[in-house]
């Protein structure tokens, strides 16, 4: 499968590393450009692209920068690119790396706010589970202890195909639904970097109350903080 991704920090060098031991036909950029991707490229075997070029690279496009940066991507980034490519958005927002997004802060969910601004719809996923988790956790189908991986948002194909991904990648998709309640996979939420099996997560994403999502996130802001305090 051809994928683009859009963003190689922790997430996203870690998918270019997973996908292209797979065996897919990856194309990534960043921010600074396809001279600062060397490293990676000659570690996986990647494309390093500009962003431009990876969002029309593939036949799913993973975006995984900083919420701050997403209104800085090209206004017609997607422009052209057929409806038939799968945007994943894997993004959480930190208020204390993003900044305070206002119309997040009143309600509206992170990744509605993604899709609005990459101007077409999107699926939510590999957002609820560590760099080093995603790296080193995977497992065969039917293994003990394989854990699963919320997908919401999108078609239900494009779920379909974001949640083979997942499994390739060595773990259990759980649907999680639509977009709007992708809330429930968001920082500081019961489901929230839990390397749990999939009854359990389908538990714990269940167990999350939208009224507490400001608790939530402020749970998972002060742990960031602290995190970028001892750095």
């Amino acid at each position: 499968m051809r994928i683009g991704i859009i963003g190689a920090g922790m997430i996203g060098g870690t998918l270019t590393r997973r996908l292209c031991a797979l065996g897919h036909d990856v194309s990534v950029a960043n921010s600074r450009g396809p001279a600062s991707l060397q490293d990676l490229v000659a570690q996986t075997g990647a494309r390093a692209t500009t962003v431009q070029e990876a969002a029309r690279s593939g036949e799913i496009v993973i975006v995984t920068i900083p919420l701050r940066a997403v209104p800085d991507l090209p206004k017609d980034l997607f422009a052209g690119v057929p409806d038939s490519v799968v945007i994943v958005d894997t993004n959480n927002y930190y208020p204390v790396r993003d900044g305070l997004l206002p119309d997040i802060e009143a309600g509206e969910v992170e990744s509605q706010w993604v899709a609005r601004y990459l101007g077409r719809p999107v699926v939510k996923a590999f957002n609820h589970i560590s760099y080093m988790s995603l790296l080193e956790k995977g497992l065969p189908q039917g293994a003990a202890g394989r854990a699963a991986l919320a997908v919401a948002g999108g078609s239900p194909e494009a779920r379909g195909a974001v949640m083979a991904l997942v499994d390739a990648l060595g773990f259990d998709p759980v649907d999680a639904g639509p977009i709007e309640e992708s809330w429930r996979q968001q920082p500081g939420s019961p489901a929230y970097l839990g390397d749990i099996p999939a009854d359990r997560l389908r538990a714990a994403l269940a167990a999350g109350e939208r009224d507490r999502v400001p608790e939530y996130r402020k749970a998972a802001n002060d742990a960031v903080k602290k995190y970028f305090e001892k750095s």
